[in-house]
């Protein structure tokens, strides 16, 4: 159709562009369908469009992160021992249901959260056990990712320790996040406080970017990891997510949305206080 469609209006070369998310077969067919053009990259057109938001995308972004945390806070009251990751995560995405969107979250439990992405491994819920939810819903097509990391009942001295370094860490993220500065300058803020807290060097407990941009994908363009020199600008929008994963032991990770503003950044939502507060109820 795409091939018949240049035909039809007398294109007979030129460029065209593949948005990334596009799945190979198409970009692939129609190469073979229209072989007189040359289908290129459209991600410095298409990322250059989405990666500034306007007044009305950032609201519908603030929405989406409100009702995530509601989500959360309203399973979090119904976490109990016994609970496996799915049971979990079910009633996350009733509660979403119930609010009126679609969401989702993954779920880990226990050494399972010492793994950035999770396992599919059976988890079981128990007295001590850290227990870390991820993810977000959609609103008018614009997402969320919002992380929660939470012990039921009393965590150890250890688990305290790391969750304080990494809410310090998210902090620091936050405040160097500004108008002008360099992506990348934003997760050596972070890193710089878990390295110093004596989980370094460089990625190793922190094993991932601290943050990716955000908006009518869950990843996107811009992204703050090493490497990225691109100048931040007012309207972008991020997460900021760092983590600290002990292999067999446990993971902590805060996550929060924050948009760039004419003078620094803001969280759509609060920063979790702490492993037994984790929604700052009290």
């Amino acid at each position: 159709m795409v091939a018949a469609g240049l035909k039809d209006r007398g294109i007979s070369g030129g460029r065209i562009g593949i948005e990334e998310r596009t799945t190979f077969v198409f970009s692939d067919g129609i190469a073979k369908a229209a072989p007189q053009v040359n289908v290129a990259s459209a991600t410095p057109v298409t990322a250059g469009c989405r990666m500034i938001k306007t007044q009305h995308e950032l609201n519908l972004m603030r929405l989406a992160n409100q009702v995530t945390l509601e989500a959360y806070e309203a399973v979090y009251k119904s976490l109990h021992a016994g609970m496996s990751q799915y049971d979990f995560a079910n009633l996350i995405e009733a509660a979403y249901s119930k609010l009126g969107f679609r969401g989702e979250a993954s779920v880990n439990v226990g050494d399972a959260s010492a793994l950035p992405h999770g396992s599919a491994k059976p988890q079981i819920i128990r007295e001590g056990t850290i227990v870390l939810i991820d993810d977000g819903c959609s609103v008018e097509g614009y997402q969320s990712d919002i992380s929660r990391t939470f012990v039921l009942g009393k965590p150890s001295d250890k688990m305290r320790k790391v969750f304080d370094i990494v809410h310090r860490a998210q902090g620091a993220a936050l405040k160097q996040a500004r108008p002008g500065v360099e992506a990348q300058s934003v997760d050596a803020a972070a890193r710089k406080v878990i390295a110093d807290a004596g989980y370094g060097p460089d990625y190793k407990y922190f094993t991932h970017r601290v943050g990716h941009g955000i908006g009518m994908d869950g990843h996107e363009w811009p992204y703050l990891v090493r490497g990225d020199t691109i100048t931040l600008r007012p309207g972008m929008a991020f997460s900021d997510e760092p983590g600290i994963y002990i292999r067999g032991e446990f993971g902590v990770r805060l996550e929060d949305d924050m948009y760039i503003t004419e003078s620094g950044a803001e969280l759509f939502t609060p920063q979790s206080p702490s492993l037994e507060d984790p929604f700052g109820k009290g």
